[in-house]
């Protein structure tokens, strides 16, 4: 007679199909996050042209076949961390702004491009990949402003709009004030090694970083920087 198993014994049994699937899955995601960050990390410094999928492979020390089953082409690849590098800017932005409460036109403005900022110190790859396409028009510097730079605008562009009616930023076009606006967040980041070969200063130094902030705050919003 065939033994019966208990029922703790069946239930583990039914439990363990599941368990292997997690632990499948998230190690699926974490080979994807390496990927997408060793991607980053070359599309910022060497552009799309001169990086190839073997040398991203290589970063990560995994063989590149790896790459191309969790992504089948390098323009894929490069959407993907496109997609991966501003989903974090616009989480930054959201938790900046959800911990802050309800604020003003001026504030929510302040905060929204205070958290990029903060992300362009902390990854300065994010700022170099995007140079890297707009130094010259490109198919993927189409595809970038249609699937994220637009939306994102939509948002920000009735934000400056109502801060200008406010008369608290000068009343230039909404789209000027904002590249304006990414020069300065991007300057710690863009001229990091320069910064470092012309003085003493560390361009991730936290206490610097704070110091450049409140000073893009003055110059900007003027009064309203001490709200």
């Amino acid at each position: 007679m065939a033994s019966r198993a208990l029922p703790d014994e069946r239930i583990a049994r039914a439990r363990r199909p599941a368990k292997l699937k997690r632990t499948e899955q998230q190690r699926a995601q974490e080979t994807r996050s390496a990927i997408l960050n060793a991607a980053l990390t070359e599309f910022s410094s060497k552009g799309f042209e001169a990086t190839s999928i073997r040398s991203i492979a290589e970063r990560i020390g995994k063989q590149h076949p790896l790459i191309t089953y969790h992504f089948r082409s390098k323009e894929i690849l490069w959407q993907a961390v496109a997609e991966y590098v501003f989903e974090r800017v616009q989480q930054e932005r959201d938790a900046s702004l959800l911990s802050f409460g309800p604020a003003s036109a001026v504030d929510r403005l302040k905060l929204a491009y205070r958290a990029l900022f903060r992300f362009t110190v902390d990854f300065p790859e994010f700022h170099r990949f995007v140079l890297q396409e707009s130094l010259g028009y490109s198919s993927r510097l189409q595809w970038l402003a249609d699937i994220i730079l637009k939306p994102l605008l939509d948002w920000l562009l009735p934000q400056i709009r109502a801060v200008q009616e406010e008369h608290a930023v000068p009343n230039v076009d909404p789209i000027v004030f904002h590249y304006m606006l990414i020069s300065l967040t991007s300057t710690l980041s863009g001229f990091a090694p320069e910064i470092s070969a012309t003085s003493n200063l560390s361009p991730s130094d936290p206490a610097l970083a704070k110091e450049y902030w409140c000073t893009v705050e003055q110059l900007v919003f003027g009064a309203s920087a001490s709200r």
